[in-house]
């Protein structure tokens, strides 16, 4: 079973270690295992410049309370990846609004990844994400994203818009997306991934 908490400023330090375990499992993931160079740190901790009191953390965790996947979004009237560091992916300017929030760092326990096929646990971060910002009345999510995720995220019902071209990175081919946050989707991404009912439950969310 799979079980979704929210972290953000304000109950951070009762999720002190989650969160410090949480930064930890993304310096695994991205430094040591993808090799992020623009991200390498000398200590084993994987924080950006976007990781301030504005971001929310989406922690999916196992019966035992073990992080086994997670995401981040942050509002875009703040700084964020798209519109400080790529900006060259949305020509047209890279949206910025209210309730419009960036989504990055999403990941899932390199053990429970499945070949062939979408984790579970991806099921249960992607509705959570939809879930939550539906919560916090976000309307839609810019993202900066490998080439291959349009494809994928078209095939589980969402309504995505491709803001430029595909950019040649070191880390690899990446493009920015908006996307639509609705009822729909969410809808459409419990039926793919046979989830029955929310994934987020009453105490989980976003105050």
């Amino acid at each position: 079973m799979v079980r979704i908490q929210v972290v953000t400023w304000a109950n951070r330090k009762q999720y002190r270690l989650l969160l410090e375990r949480y930064f930890r499992i993304r310096y695994d993931i991205y430094v040591k295992r993808r090799q992020w160079r623009a991200v390498a740190r000398p200590i084993n901790i994987e924080m950006d410049a976007f990781d301030t009191e504005h971001a929310v953390y989406v922690l999916a965790l196992n019966s035992v309370g073990k992080i086994i996947g997670g995401s981040r979004l942050v509002p875009t009237l703040q700084p964020h990846l798209l519109g400080n560091v790529f900006p060259e992916l949305a020509p047209g300017g890279p949206p910025r609004a209210p309730d419009i929030f960036e989504w990055t760092r999403f990941f899932i326990s390199p053990a429970l990844r499945t070949r062939g096929g979408s984790s579970p646990v991806a099921g249960a971060v992607l509705c959570g994400l939809l879930e939550i910002a539906l919560n916090l009345g976000i309307r839609q999510i810019s993202v900066v994203c490998e080439s291959f995720w349009p494809k994928r995220l078209r095939a589980l019902g969402w309504s995505i818009a491709e803001l430029g071209e595909v950019l040649r990175h070191q880390d690899g081919d990446i493009i920015a997306l908006l996307i639509d946050v609705t009822p729909e989707a969410i809808a459409s991404t419990r039926h793919a991934y046979g989830i029955h009912g929310p994934i987020l439950s009453d105490d989980a969310a976003p105050g």
